[in-house]
C-alpha cells in the first residue's frame, strides 16, 4: 500500500531554534524576530549573525563580525584559473557547487568544535559572492575585479559583477533581497543541508549538497523561470491570455503558490514594493507584468478551481533582480549568497543541538511498492532461461 506521505510533507523530523513559518498567518521568523522588521531596521551581515549566533550584536560585535567577513572574501587565485577550464555555457549553480566543495582542498575542512564551525561559516558566507561574481567575469571574458573592502556584502557582490559602486538605494534594495532569501526553515536545500551534516560529514560537503538541491527549478531556480515566463510572454497585453492557456492546459505558473503558505507569502509583499521602487526609478515593464500575472492567476485559480493562491517569494524577485541588470541564469546563484548564512546556521545546530537530540543519522522508512513474487522473493533464472 502506497504512503500518502510524500515528500514528508508535515512529517515533523527535527527541533530547530533557527526560524519559524506561520504559514496561515503569513509569518516567517527569523531567530525570534519578524522578517518584516529585520527588512526594516536590520542589513544581511547583522542578520547572517543573529541566524548563526542567536542573537543581535552588539556594536563591537557586528564590526568584528563584518571585518571578518571583509578579510574572507578573497578566494584562492588557483581557483579562480581553474574556473577558466570550465566551458563559458556551464550552468552556474554547477559551477558553484563545484568550486564551494572545491574549498575543502584548499582550507582547514575540520569542524569538530563550534568555534571552528563558525570561521568555517564565515568562510562560506564571505566567500560564496566572489565565486559567483569571478565566474560571472570569467565566462565574459572580461578581467576579475577584487573585493572592496569599503562596501557592505551587497554593494561588494553587484560591485564584483559589474565593475560599479551600486547608489544607496540600489545597494538598499540588494540588501533587502539577501535578508528575505536567508532562512526558511526545513527547505528543501537546507534540509539537504541537515542531512548531509547528519553523516558529519564536512560544512562545506553539506553546503555543496544544499546548492545542488537549490538548483532546482522546483525549488531555488523558480525565480528563473519566472523572469523566462515574463520573457517569453512580452508585454503586459499579452499577460491575461497567456496565463489563461497556461491554466487551462494544467499547467503551474512559476512564482505563484506555496507548500506552506496559506496565505500572502511575507517576503513577497516585500519583494513586490522593491520591485514597484526599481520600475519607477528604471522605467522597464517588468514589474506591471509580473503584478498582472499575480492578478490573473489569482482570478483564474478561483474561477477554474475555486481556490486560493497566492504569490510566493520567486515571482517578484525575478523581475527585480533583472532589473539591476542581474543575467537570469544568475538568479538562483544570488539566492545562494544569501542563503548560505541560514544552511550554516542549519548545519551547526544539527551537529551541535543542545536539547532533544535525535539519532545521529536522518535514515526515513520507505514503502516499497515494487514488485513483490511471494514470501521467497523472485526466484532467479540463468540468462539462457530469460525470455
Amino acid at each position: 500500500m502506497e504512503t500518502k506521505n510524500i515528500g514528508l510533507r508535515g512529517i515533523e523530523v527535527a527541533d530547530t531554534k533557527i526560524s519559524n513559518i506561520d504559514g496561515e498567518k503569513g509569518k516567517l521568523i527569523y531567530r525570534g524576530f519578524d522578517i518584516l522588521d529585520l527588512t526594516k531596521n536590520s542589513t544581511f551581515e547583522e542578520t547572517a549573525y543573529l541566524l548563526l549566533y542567536d542573537q543581535l550584536p552588539n556594536k563591537q560585535e557586528l564590526d568584528e563580525f563584518n571585518a571578518k567577513l571583509v578579510d574572507a572574501r578573497y578566494i584562492p587565485k588557483q581557483m579562480q584559473k581553474n574556473m577558466g577550464n570550465w566551458r563559458k555555457d556551464a550552468d552556474p549553480m554547477d559551477m558553484l557547487q563545484a568550486f564551494v566543495s572545491a574549498l575543502a582542498g584548499y582550507y582547514d575542512e575540520e569542524f569538530s568544535n563550534k568555534d571552528a564551525s563558525y570561521e568555517k561559516a564565515i568562510n562560506l558566507i564571505a566567500k560564496v559572492p566572489t565565486i559567483i561574481a569571478s565566474w560571472q567575469r570569467i565566462r565574459n571574458g572580461l578581467d576579475i575585479i577584487d573585493p572592496d573592502s569599503s562596501l557592505s556584502h551587497a554593494a561588494n557582490f553587484l560591485y564584483m559583477m559589474s565593475g560599479e559602486k551600486p547608489d544607496p538605494e540600489v545597494e538598499k534594495i540588494f540588501d533587502v533581497c539577501l535578508i528575505l532569501h536567508a532562512d526558511h526553515t526545513f527547505n528543501a536545500s537546507t534540509f539537504t543541508a541537515r542531512q548531509v551534516a547528519s553523516t558529519r560529514a564536512h560544512m562545506y560537503s553539506a553546503a555543496s549538497a544544499a546548492i545542488g538541491a537549490l538548483s532546482g527549478e522546483l525549488h531555488g531556480g523558480a525565480n528563473t523561470e519566472v523572469m523566462k515566463m515574463l520573457l517569453e510572454i512580452g508585454e503586459i497585453n499579452k499577460v491575461e491570455g497567456w496565463i489563461k492557456e497556461r491554466m487551462k492546459a494544467g499547467d503551474r505558473i512559476m512564482g505563484m503558490g506555496h507548500a506552506v503558505y496559506r496565505t500572502y507569502d511575507p517576503r513577497a509583499q516585500v519583494l513586490k514594493e522593491l520591485s514597484g521602487k526599481l520600475a519607477e526609478k528604471t522605467k522597464e515593464p517588468w514589474f506591471a507584468m509580473t503584478e498582472k500575472v499575480e492578478t490573473t492567476t489569482i482570478s483564474e485559480m478561483k474561477s477554474q478551481k475555486e481556490r486560493d493562491i497566492y504569490p510566493n517569494v520567486d515571482l517578484y524577485s525575478a523581475s527585480i533582480y533583472y532589473m539591476l541588470k542581474i543575467p537570469v541564469d544568475l538568479n538562483t546563484p544570488i539566492f545562494a549568497i544569501s542563503r548560505v548564512a541560514g544552511w550554516a546556521a542549519h548545519i551547526i545546530e544539527e551537529k551541535f543541538a543542545e536539547a532533544a537530540p535525535k539519532p545521529a543519522l536522518y535514515r526515513p522508512k520507505a514503502v516499497y511498492v515494487g514488485k513483490y513474487c511471494g514470501p521467497e522473493g523472485c526466484e532467479y533464472k540463468t540468462l539462457d532461461l530469460r525470455k
